[in-house]
């Protein structure tokens, strides 16, 4: 499990966007977004390049492991 800080999240649609583009890149990923944290939890494995590419593509600022 690894966790990540994502910026620029501000509300659920935000949260379902950043998920949703994880498991599009990592399928079998299991992804839980802490909104009020801003952070992403990533189960399995996944790269963080994976991680770190997918929260770009949907929009979002990628800050590193938490």
């Amino acid at each position: 499990m690894t966790i990540y800080r994502v910026n620029g999240m501000t509300c659920q649609g935000c949260a379902n966007a950043v998920n949703k583009a994880i498991k599009a890149a990592a399928p079998a990923a299991a992804v839980k977004v802490d909104l009020a944290a801003k952070t992403v939890t990533v189960e399995g494995p996944v790269a963080a390049a994976t991680v770190q590419a997918a929260v770009k593509d949907a929009g979002f600022e990628f800050a590193g492991r938490a």
